[in-house]
């Protein structure tokens, strides 16, 4: 059993922002799997899918980004999944725009998700995927910058930056060394 959530915004003004980079990478992880989200539970959209003849649930929190740690922990209180068996994919300002970062733990970053989720859960040694998305030439707030629409010209970077952290969430369900998924995707 392995638990894969993607963060974001539910409403469909937010689907093309940077916030929603995480909802788009768990997407491509439910594409691979061949899944599709159909189910509402524990305050999420859901899908799943098998692995290696595993359980994989993929997640959607329905809650606002702000508040995703009440959906994440009510879906590992329902799977019952340990800390080894959860990852998070989520768009970060503290990565250049287009690059994948996967960590086996560490802090919320800048990032108001994932510190709800580390709050909820009450701890923070799982793993985690973010996709850059500071760009240097733009020079707005913080909080306008993540819920800004992706520009077109950046839009094949941002989706092929979803794939390969779909690819390494996909490679970790299988069991594969955190490690050598961090040599393989980060970057």
């Amino acid at each position: 059993m392995f638990l894969i959530v993607g963060l974001g915004n539910p409403e469909e003004k937010y689907a093309k922002t940077f916030h929603n980079l995480g909802f788009l990478a768990a997407g491509d992880v439910a594409a691979e799997l061949g899944a599709k989200f159909k189910k509402k539970e524990c305050e999420a959209s859901v899908a799943e899918g098998y692995l290696g003849g595993e359980k994989v649930v993929i997640a959607r929190p329905l809650t606002y980004m702000n508040a995703s740690g009440r959906a994440v922990k009510q879906l590992v209180n329902k799977y019952k999944v340990s800390k080894d068996e959860l990852v998070v994919l989520y768009d970060d300002y503290d990565l250049p725009k287009g690059h994948v970062r996967v960590r086996p733990s560490g802090s919320a970053g800048t990032h108001n998700g994932m510190r709800s989720v580390i709050a909820e859960l009450g701890f923070s040694d799982f793993a985690r995927i973010r996709i850059g998305i500071r760009d240097e030439a733009v020079n707005i707030p913080l909080i306008g910058y993540v819920l800004s629409q992706i520009q077109a010209e950046d839009y094949d970077l941002f989706s092929d930056a979803c794939h390969r952290a779909a690819k390494a969430a996909l490679a970790l369900a299988r069991g594969e060394d955190v490690d050598r998924v961090m040599t393989d995707y980060n970057g």
